[in-house]
């Protein structure tokens, strides 16, 4: 038998890790699971568990994101021709998730609760699943928008509706028997008509594009949009934001021009699952919903490693950074960096093809 790479070993052991950590928390809770048992029960030791993640609740984060992206698909799913039909059907493939007994994942949100160092990247990770929400709705079905107004998008509405299914997983773990599925599925399905007047606004202050000419050669990647391999060759915007700026996210897709989001933190071990779990719950009920032509064309990616980043010419990154790359036939044309920097590269490049 041939013998394991020192990558294939790090991988096969963190998938023991994994299981063995899914097992103790699915019988034990988070607060009450070991990691000494979780090594124990992985045939591995306490340093290979740390040497692959750094504390409990990272590896709790980790789990939840990796069921989260396995959840299976069903064999026909129903997708939405128009608003209330697709938020039914993005209600009914959330509820279908809610367990009858104590879920996996009901101490998540105690855990975001307890530490503020973890609050400010949920909230930012809920408002770019708000923006996702309403790039598909807009995209299925088109708000009205009065001749001379700014452009109108549906954000708030996905927010109202993701507070509503949110709720909803809370009740279900706190109180079993209380959440009637069908109920919290005619409610979204009634958000549908809900007018909010709500539009988008640019930024007052944006900074000036840079011109350059720098080779882009983009690592593979996936879009968590999709499920999929991203494509990143094409002409468009890619913004590196840490997990403190994706409400610029908005910014980036507003202009009309393709996006790409590389998300990127200072702390990759925790908050990188974090950010494929609040994605993941979000966009595999959205794929189920919507037919493909109306998923957002906004890609999204966990750059956990840094190596998109890299590729964009973001050596050092934060849950502050915020840099945007304009990418023409295989090159980089032009950057900006700081608040405002998405929208610059988005509007100059619309305006400059």
């Amino acid at each position: 038998m041939a013998r394991l790479s020192r990558a294939e070993t790090q991988e096969r052991n963190r998938g023991k890790v994994l299981a063995a950590a899914r097992d103790e928390f699915a019988e034990l809770g988070f607060r009450d699971a070991k990691i000494d048992a979780i090594a124990e029960r992985a045939e591995l030791t306490r340093g290979a568990v740390y040497s692959n993640f750094p504390g409990k609740r990272a590896l709790y984060f980790a789990v939840l994101a990796d069921l989260a992206e396995r959840a299976p698909a069903p064999l026909h799913p129903s997708s939405g021709r128009n608003a209330h039909d697709a938020l039914g059907g993005l209600a009914r493939a959330w509820v279908a998730r809610l367990p009858d007994e104590r879920p996996l994942g009901a101490e998540l949100m105690p855990e975001i609760l307890a530490d503020e160092r973890v609050q400010r990247p949920f909230a930012q990770l809920m408002k770019l699943d708000a923006l996702l929400l309403a790039l598909a709705l807009e995209r299925l079905q088109p708000p009205e928008v009065p001749p001379g107004a700014p452009p109108a998008r549906l954000v708030r509405l996905a927010e109202t509706v993701l507070t509503t299914l949110h709720g909803a997983s809370q009740l279900a773990a706190a109180a079993p028997g209380f959440v009637e599925p069908f109920d919290i599925i005619s409610a979204c399905e009634r958000l549908s008509g809900l007018a909010l007047n709500d539009f988008w606004a640019p930024p007052p202050i944006v900074p000036p594009t840079q011109p350059t000419d720098e080779p882009w050669s983009p690592p593979e990647a996936i879009d968590l949009v999709r499920g999929e391999s991203a494509r990143l060759t094409g002409d468009g915007v890619v913004a590196v934001l840490g997990l403190h700026r994706l409400s610029a996210a908005e910014e980036a897709v507003r202009a009309g021009a393709a996006a790409t989001i590389a998300l990127v933190t200072s702390d990759p071990g925790e908050f990188a699952p974090l950010a494929r779990l609040a994605i993941a719950e979000l966009c595999g009920c959205l794929r189920q919903a919507f037919p493909a032509s109306s998923l957002p064309r906004l890609q999204v990616v966990c750059d956990a490693s840094g190596a998109l980043a890299a590729a964009a010419g973001v050596s050092a990154v934060s849950d502050a950074t915020e840099t945007a790359v304009r990418i023409e036939a295989n090159r980089i044309v032009a950057r900006a960096d700081g608040r405002g920097a998405c929208h610059a590269t988005a509007h100059a490049l619309v305006h400059h093809e």
